[in-house]
């Protein structure tokens, strides 16, 4: 109901998603423009700030997710964020950092505080709140999203056996591990978006 995603369009303006759950959004129902440096466009809600602060400092970000799944929900409000110990948590090491904060974003100051928090990382948890994940484009930003989440599960699920001290991935690893190579990226986005209406390429999964 909440989440939002948005793509960079070029230095100055990115595409957020309209202001209404995004599986309401009807096929070809266009989003909005925003200028990174310009006025604050009538109609889109407050926490988009997020994706302007940190396209700003990002020139490598081309797309951004604004998410609330359960499993980053939970550990959230532990104050913890996943480690690398699966193939992908690995995109994510040595962690996600915390915004320690349960407050909704809805300005420009703390909005430029998470964007700082993120830092290089691909992903930020905010307590009690989801996440936020950049990457170079959305396709990668939704993807991430997607790791990030069964991270997130896989981490609880090793909390609630009391395995809290159980290997992580070194910084070696992890960065062997979390690869681009051999479709990654866009498999998973295959199998994310299969059956969708704007891909009519892809049928339902079976």
């Amino acid at each position: 109901a909440y989440g939002h995603c948005s793509l960079r369009l070029d230095r100055a303006r990115f595409l957020v998603s309209p202001a209404k759950p995004l599986g309401l959004v009807a096929p070809g129902e266009p989003g909005v423009i925003v200028e990174i440096d310009g006025p604050w466009p009538e109609g889109v809600l407050g926490e988009v700030r997020i994706h302007r602060e940190i396209y700003r400092r990002r020139d490598d970000i081309g797309g951004i997710c604004r998410v609330m799944p359960n499993s980053v929900m939970s550990l959230s409000v532990l104050a913890r964020t996943p480690r690398p110990r699966h193939g992908f948590g690995a995109y994510f090491a040595p962690a996600p950092p915390l915004w320690d904060d349960p407050q909704l974003l809805r300005a420009d100051a703390p909005a430029a505080r998470l964007a700082e928090t993120l830092g290089r990382a691909s992903a930020v948890v905010m307590r009690g709140n989801g996440a936020v994940v950049a990457a170079p484009s959305l396709e990668e930003a939704v993807v991430l999203a997607w790791y990030l989440e069964d991270a997130a599960r896989v981490e609880l699920a090793v909390l609630a056996v009391g395995g809290g001290d159980a290997p992580v991935m070194t910084e070696a690893e992890a960065g062997a591990r979390a690869t681009r190579a051999g479709l990654i990226i866009e498999r998973m986005w295959d199998y994310l978006t299969a059956g969708d209406p704007e891909r009519p390429d892809l049928p339902p999964p079976t």
